[in-house]
């Protein structure tokens, strides 16, 4: 089948996926480089209304892919003021699922959705955060890390917030601040590991914030995703922590994406 045949039938999948009465729309855009595989991505934008530049956030799905309530999600970014960009790492790939086996391009991905919004002219390049989902949490750390990753991209996140991310042997050096949510009774991505996390020595690196919720599952923010899942995972909605969690991360994006003076860094 030949590419473009191929992108077309993605398209057509998240048009139905997403439906017709969105605030945003579907986007092609540019990998981060001409070498990189897929040469291009889908994504869903969503824009507010008033007058630009406004801040954005790039939003990363879980090991599910691409579902409407990430859509909602990014339409909700939309209310509170915010560019969003919806990164669908799945469709371009041909890809079903990755639960248990994780995508690390899917960090590359990112990049690539700030690159593209770092260039468009209704943006704040300064002003432009992460927002990742278990798997897309991963991702979003990655994104974050100081590491392996951050020296080929000049473009930089100014923020980062995590639902539910395995943890586990990272390290808390970060270069934009960062806000983890998780349940206590979650058994795929324990928040114990993200208590070691932010546990460890972090000088010369951005500030970590844990929220760890009693009683919450994994995927604890979405009502769609509940009961038993292989092997043996719970995934359940939990209207207080999923509230919370929700005005947690639009203060923190709020505080972190504030309006600054020309060349003068976001406030802390």
């Amino acid at each position: 089948m030949r590419p473009f045949l191929r992108i077309a039938e993605v398209v057509f999948a998240l048009v139905l996926c997403i439906g017709a009465a969105r605030a945003g729309s579907l986007i092609e855009f540019a990998n981060v480089s001409d070498q990189a595989q897929p040469a291009r991505l889908l994504g869903y934008l969503a824009r507010p209304d008033g007058v630009a530049p406004f801040p954005a956030v790039v939003v990363l799905h879980g090991c599910n892919g691409f579902f409407g309530g990430y859509v909602e999600i990014a339409d909700q970014l939309k209310t509170w003021g915010y560019v969003a960009l919806l990164v669908d790492s799945f469709g371009p790939r041909e890809i079903g699922t990755r639960c248990g086996m994780g995508l690390p391009a899917q960090a590359t991905d990112a990049y690539a959705a700030l690159k593209y919004l770092s260039q468009d002219a209704s943006v704040d390049a300064a002003r432009i955060a992460v927002l990742g989902y278990s798997m897309g949490g991963e991702s979003a750390l990655t994104a974050v890390e100081r590491g392996p990753i951050d020296p080929p991209f000049p473009e930089k996140f100014a923020a980062a917030v995590v639902y539910y991310p395995w943890c586990g042997g990272r390290s808390a050096v970060v270069n934009a601040p960062t806000l983890i949510l998780i349940g206590a009774e979650d058994n795929r991505t324990p928040a114990a590991s993200c208590r070691e996390m932010v546990a460890q020595p972090h000088s010369g690196g951005a500030a970590i914030d844990l929220i760890v919720y009693p009683g919450a599952h994994h995927n604890f923010n979405f009502r769609v995703l509940t009961g038993p899942r292989s092997p043996g995972y719970w995934l359940e909605y939990n209207e207080a922590a999923a509230q919370d969690a929700e005005e947690q991360t639009r203060a923190f994006l709020a505080t972190h994406l504030a309006a600054t003076a020309p060349g003068q860094p976001a406030e802390k």
